[in-house]
């Protein structure tokens, strides 16, 4: 079977960087290309020492001389939808870490890739065992009438809340059967510290140096709480879920949102 050729867009980001190691380390995959605003050469060193690739902050130029089947985005949401739109409409299947999409920028991907016959997967988290914390909160919301989030990131992520968190709330709604209730200070001497307000969810975020991506769902009933808790102490704990979705997005054909899915969740 060939090697799935994976070009990394972001690549001298840390998840870009993380993308590298595990695409070099997975026998079915090769890395062909890399892509990032800030690159100054012609090639970057894989960081298995096998070699390097080409490199450069021209998508389309990296595109048409390594025709790669699938790019893998981890930029920022400015720079996402452009890449996307010129990958797919290359017959490039595309993997997007990505947060911060809006319900039409991810109909217009769907769209995208069912007019080019070609898959595509967009998830808000890579990590296993956060989706599992996502998928354990959907079932605890059924059972609840309370309920907060705690999401946790470094101090130089870009977004609040994570997406992470808001697709956690989302979905605990969805469970839940509608809003639920949200107890309201009488008195805020402070602006905003009771956090965001997602249809009675309150989202807290914290940014913090030391930190790297963390999330606790906090259940409350009569006389006791249950909490679900999730944390990645290392960019390594993205990289399984990246490699699946990576073999995944090549039975597709158009869109599928969440590793959920493909785990059968």
């Amino acid at each position: 079977m060939n090697k799935i050729k994976v070009l990394t867009n972001g690549a001298a980001g840390r998840m870009g960087t993380e993308v590298l190691k595990a695409v070099c380390a997975d026998t079915d995959l090769v890395a062909v290309g890399a892509v990032d605003a800030v690159a100054d050469g012609a090639e970057m060193a894989l960081p298995d020492g096998s070699g390097a690739i080409p490199y450069s902050s021209d998508l389309k130029a990296i595109i048409d001389s390594t025709q790669p089947d699938v790019m893998v985005d981890f930029t920022t949401h400015a720079v996402t939808m452009p890449a996307v739109r010129l990958a797919v409409g290359s017959g490039v299947r595309v993997v997007i870490g990505t947060t911060g999409q809006s319900a039409g920028e991810l109909d217009e991907i769907a769209g995208l890739c069912k007019s080019n016959g070609i898959g595509g997967f967009v998830a808000p988290n890579f990590s296993l065992g956060a989706v599992l914390m996502m998928h354990l909160s959907k079932i605890a919301a059924k059972y609840f009438d309370y309920a907060e989030i705690v999401e946790l990131h470094h101090e130089k992520k870009l977004d609040s809340p994570s997406g992470t968190s808001l697709t956690t709330a989302r979905d605990m709604v969805e469970a839940h059967g509608g809003p639920f209730k949200r107890t309201e200070s009488q008195k805020e001497t402070l602006a905003g510290t009771r956090g965001g307000d997602y249809q009675g969810v309150s989202l807290h975020s914290v940014r913090l140096l030391g930190q790297l991506a963390h999330q606790e769902v906090i259940f409350g009933s009569l006389g006791q709480t249950l909490k679900i808790r999730h944390d990645s102490i290392s960019r390594e704990s993205f990289m399984p879920g990246v490699v699946m979705a990576i073999k995944e997005v090549m039975k597709l054909d158009g869109l599928v949102v969440g590793l959920d899915k493909i785990l059968g969740l």
